[in-house]
């Protein structure tokens, strides 16, 4: 399988991230019973035309000097199979609206309004950790949805994976209809991630775990770490 080098972030900066984010997640965590992290639909907004730029910094579009509104948030976690082993060689990637609402997407209600310092999309190719991380902003919410921010998952030799990540404790999340959806309470649960303070950063960034448990045991040593 060819890797277009625009999956690697070319902020090794951002990549950095990866191992300091690693502490957000939880020791001893695969010793319980996996719950298998709920598809969800991928919505009419996947971007119509991909951005030239397509790494894991939303924030920054190529290398211009100016950023993107909205509270900064690293998203970040690992892709593991039903056992929970790490997925290596998974594409993962995310889009989501801007701060004021409007997707990356011809169709998108304010398009007009959108912020053209946001990326509104990327990407993150997983080692053999299995794990991800993206810099862009806390989402927010927009007529008819509670705040999310989608992800899809493709694993080579797999039907590709996608679901939406939620932020824990929205008063808006009781309304959501997408979300309502999902009745298995445990399963639901799965989707919220908690948007805590950074420690130590001086620009009240935040971070966020999303774990993504498929529902496969893959079978190719190329894909399982």
């Amino acid at each position: 399988m060819s890797i277009d080098c625009s999956l690697v972030s070319r902020r090794t900066f951002i990549g950095g991230m990866t191992a300091g984010l690693a502490a957000w997640h939880v020791p001893g965590a695969f010793a319980e019973e996996l719950t298998r992290t709920p598809k969800q639909t991928e919505g009419p907004f996947y971007p119509d035309k991909l951005p030239l730029d397509t790494d894991n910094d939303l924030l920054i579009i190529n290398d211009t000097i100016d950023a993107a509104v909205g509270e900064v948030a690293y998203l970040s976690g690992r892709i593991l199979d039903a056992n929970g082993s790490p997925i290596r060689n998974a594409i993962v990637e995310i889009w989501q609206v801007d701060h004021h609402g409007a997707y990356l997407h011809s169709g998108s209600g304010n398009r007009d309004k959108r912020d053209a310092h946001f990326q509104g999309f990327g990407r993150f190719l997983t080692g053999r950790t299995g794990e991800y991380v993206f810099r862009t902003i806390k989402p927010v919410p927009y007529p008819g949805r509670t705040p999310h921010i989608h992800v899809a998952v493709k694993v080579p030799k797999q039907e590709k994976f996608t679901t939406q990540c939620y932020v824990k404790g929205h008063p808006g999340n009781a309304k959501d209809g997408v979300l309502r959806g999902i009745r298995d309470e445990k399963a639901r649960e799965s989707l919220m991630v908690d948007f805590a303070p950074l420690k130590e950063s001086k620009i009240g960034e935040l971070a966020a775990q999303f774990d993504i448990v498929l529902g496969f045991t893959p079978q190719d040593d190329a894909v399982k770490s």
